[in-house]
This record gives C-alpha cells, sequence and structure tokens, in this order.
C-alpha cells in the first residue's frame, strides 16, 4: 500500500492546534507527529505549510435530489460540489422521488451512491404515517436515522397523527436508532400565510417568509418532539434550529446521556443542528437576496442569528449541517407562495465557518467539533470524524488569506447558482482527501473516485 506523508501544515484535532506531520497508509492515517516525522521512503509528499489540516466535514443534512428530481441536482454533481468544499460525508434526506420510506428505495438509492457517489455517503428512512413496522428491516449499521418531517414537510411526508408520531419516537427507542425532525406546525403556518395573503396579495414578498413560518411555528413543534422524545427516551436530533426560543428546549440536555458512542463519550439525549444559512443571513438580507436565501424553516432576525452563533460555543447546539437543497433557477423566483424554498450550501459550508472563526464566533478547534467530531459521535459513525490512528483517512487542506470570489464558473453543484455569488471568501479548500483518495487537488478533481457507504457503530 502507498505511504503518504502530510507535512508541515497546522493540524486541527479535538480540541488542539500544533504543527505537525500526518502519515497516510493506503486508506487509513497511520501515525500523527507532534513536529517533524522520521525520516523515511515516501511514495507521496504533500507540503501543507502554511496551511491548516483538518478532518473531512461530515454534512449530517443534505438534499442531493436523486431519483426522481435530477433537473434540479443529483449525487454526482452534488458530491463533487462537496469534495470541492470539504465535505468527505454526507447523510442525504429521504424526500425524493418516489420517497426513501420503503425498504425498496431505501436500497435502490444505497446503489446509486456507490454507483455515483465522489465522497462517502448514507441515507436516512423516512418515516410516514404508517411505515413504522418497515424499521427493523433496514441494515442498522448502513442508516444513519430515521428522518421525520414533523408538522410540516417538503416532501408530503408530514407525519401529523398523533398515534403515529409515538409509534415512530418508540420504535426507533428500541431499535437504537436516533430521530432527526423537521419542527415546523402547518397549522400555524397555514393561519399565517391566510392572514399574509389577504394583507400582501397571493404571493407575499419573501420579506414576509419569516413571518409566516413563523417563531411560533418552530417552537410548538420542537416542543412537541422533545416531549416525545422524553416520554420514550429516543434520541433526537431537531434540524436546522432557527430562533433563540428553541435553544432554551435543549439547552442543559447536553449532559443527559442514555447511551454511548464507539469510543465511550456520553451521547446527549436531545441535540440541536444549525445550518450555515441561519448562521450567516438575518431577516435583514431578504432585501437583497430575495427568494435565493427562502429556506424552511425561515431565515429569522438578527438576535435569532446571534442566539444561534453563541450556542455554537455554549454546547446547546451540537452539529453544523448545511440543508443543501437545490432548486432550478427558474423555481427560485417569486415570493412566499411561489418560489422554492432551499438552496444549495455545501460547496461552501466549510469556508463560510472558517469566516466566522476570522470574526472570533468561535474557534477553529470548536468548528472541528462541530462539523466532524461531534456529528461522528451522535450518530456513532465508524472510524471517520477524527484524526486518528486507524482511522479512514478523510482530510481537507484549507488555506487563509487566499482570496477567491464565488462565480458562476465555480459553483459545482448542478443548479448553477448560489445565494453567495460574488461573495469573496479569503480561505481556500486547497485539497480533499476521501480514504486516502486525493478526490479535489487546487482546482483538479478526480471524477473517477467513488467514496465509501458510511458504517454505523452498536446497531
Amino acid at each position: 500500500m502507498s505511504k503518504m506523508l502530510i507535512k508541515g501544515g497546522t493540524i486541527v484535532n479535538e480540541g488542539r492546534s500544533f504543527l505537525g506531520d500526518l502519515l497516510v497508509d493506503g486508506e487509513v492515517i497511520s501515525d500523527i507527529f507532534e513536529g517533524m516525522a522520521p525520516r523515511g521512503i515516501y511514495d507521496e509528499v504533500v507540503d501543507a505549510t502554511g496551511c491548516f489540516v483538518l478532518p473531512g466535514v461530515i454534512d449530517d443534512h443534505v438534499h442531493f435530489r436523486e431519483p426522481g428530481l435530477t433537473r434540479k441536482a443529483d449525487i454526482e454533481s452534488e458530491s463533487r460540489a462537496a469534495a470541492y468544499g470539504g465535505v468527505t460525508s454526507y447523510m442525504e434526506m429521504p424526500n425524493t422521488v418516489p420517497q426513501t420510506t420503503e425498504l425498496q428505495a431505501w436500497n435502490d438509492k444505497r446503489k446509486l451512491g456507490a454507483e455515483k457517489s465522489h465522497v462517502n455517503y448514507s441515507f436516512f428512512y423516512g418515516a410516514t404515517n404508517d411505515n413504522v413496522d418497515s424499521f427493523a428491516q433496514l441494515v442498522m449499521h448502513h442508516v444513519p436515522g430515521i428522518k421525520l418531517f414533523m408538522g410540516s414537510s417538503t416532501g408530503n411526508m408530514l407525519v401529523d397523527k398523533m398515534e403515529s408520531l409515538k409509534r415512530v419516537f418508540k420504535t426507533a427507542k428500541e431499535l437504537n436508532l436516533p430521530v432527526m425532525t423537521h419542527c415546523e406546525d402547518t397549522g400555524i403556518i397555514n393561519r399565517n400565510m391566510a392572514e399574509a395573503k389577504a394583507k400582501y396579495g397571493e404571493d407575499p414578498a419573501v420579506e414576509h417568509h419569516p413571518e409566516i413560518r413563523s417563531e411560533e411555528a418552530c417552537y410548538e413543534s420542537s416542543k412537541l418532539a422533545v416531549e416525545l422524545a422524553r416520554e420514550f427516551g429516543t434520541r433526537l436530533h431537531i434540524a436546522h434550529v432557527t430562533t433563540a426560543r428553541e435553544l432554551e428546549l435543549f439547552a442543559h440536555q447536553n449532559g443527559k446521556a442514555n447511551e454511548h458512542s464507539g469510543d465511550g463519550i456520553p451521547l446527549p439525549q436531545i441535540t440541536g443542528e444549525a445550518v450555515i444559512a441561519h448562521l450567516v443571513f438575518s431577516d435583514a438580507d431578504y432585501a437583497t437576496k430575495k427568494a435565493l436565501i427562502k429556506c424552511n424553516p425561515a431565515i429569522k432576525t438578527l438576535a435569532d442569528r446571534d442566539a444561534l452563533r453563541k450556542a455554537l460555543n455554549d454546547g446547546t447546539i451540537a452539529t453544523i449541517g448545511t440543508d443543501h437543497a437545490p432548486h432550478e433557477w427558474k423555481d427560485k423566483q417569486g415570493g412566499c407562495a411561489k418560489a422554492a424554498s432551499g438552496m444549495p450550501m455545501v460547496q461552501f459550508s466549510l469556508v463560510s465557518m472558517l469566516e466566522l472563526v476570522d470574526v472570533g464566533v468561535l474557534t477553529i478547534e470548536r468548528m472541528v467539533e462541530l462539523m466532524a467530531h461531534q456529528p461522528a459521535q451522535l450518530f456513532q459513525v465508524a472510524q471517520r470524524g477524527f484524526l486518528r490512528k486507524g482511522y479512514q483517512a478523510d482530510i481537507v487542506i484549507v488555506k487563509p488569506h487566499s482570496p477567491w470570489t464565488v462565480t458562476k464558473d465555480v459553483i459545482q453543484s448542478k443548479c448553477k447558482w448560489s445565494p453567495m455569488e460574488g461573495h469573496e471568501y479569503q480561505w481556500q479548500v486547497e485539497q480533499t482527501f476521501c480514504n486516502g483518495h486525493l478526490v479535489y487537488n487546487k482546482g483538479a478533481f478526480n471524477a473517477a473516485y467513488r467514496g465509501e457507504e458510511l458504517t454505523y457503530d452498536k446497531r
């Protein structure tokens, strides 16, 4: 097996940063040296001087649109965008066509991942009002968890019967499967939309989106999810938290573990995810970005954004994902009623968070915890998410003080637009290694490489 030495970079891992060298043997990390590695013969030497060497990002929340919605995106194009952005593993959502709510559909999607994904992949299984009995048939060590659209759904996957909700939480607990929820209350949203249409016409301006998909709609649904998780002892991960008020629901949950990860770390029962859009933008940005930043749940106030940023540091937020959700350009035109919700962000998540490091929102060590370590621990991903001996060599090298501007020609997502277009970043992803393979190299891409299916411990 070939040996590769990554030398002279600042290694960021498990709460520490230090100058050092990292040795990769085939697909795994074989050694990490604080300072210089011993002299030896290596098949390849990568000079990381002036750069930071990080574990590859694990994005716990993407919509790659395949099968059935490939006019918007597909696994090949979006996993390429992931590699360009330093994302080496992803967990994809079930609201495709067909929905990933039957065993055959889930297995079919796994085959697509093996055929087309340039980075490591796995696929959530979606809950419906009546498919709970099928959960036990899943290959447990390959499924990240159950995705539950609770109160609101962007793919007609709403689970709205209390009896069904309780069965989902109870069964997931019995099978040791985390439940990841999209929490918005449809009744409240419908009421708000009717009021907005009466005031502003059939397609209210996008500035009203956070009034329609309101704080109340998010809070009431998240509150119910937390109550059900507590009732059944289910591990709950609330996706894309958007409000300061919601943070109160699980601010003190991190010390309440009901299980342990593969390396003995206590797993908190109830956790929250923040996504890039809600950490970068606020409602003031609708004036310039319009529907390009329309997403569900809605981007809300500056105070909410700042509360989310604070929550990155105090442990209230456990992971950072993207909710990467491309649409065709034509579908993003219009206001609250007509424009589609969602945006492509997987290529820009890491560099966006590094910008927040630069302005003191969080440290680079904490960023690595939120984007790599904790997704691996919470979902019990085997042998990834850390720079450790014996772990898979999922590694990203990033360079500071390297300005570049987002233009259409650099956007890898199939939709070919981004709300970040025109933005100048100060950090650049130099190289992305997936299982020791150089997938992305300073603008060059290895289109032939295919990632591996993620494996989950203790399932």
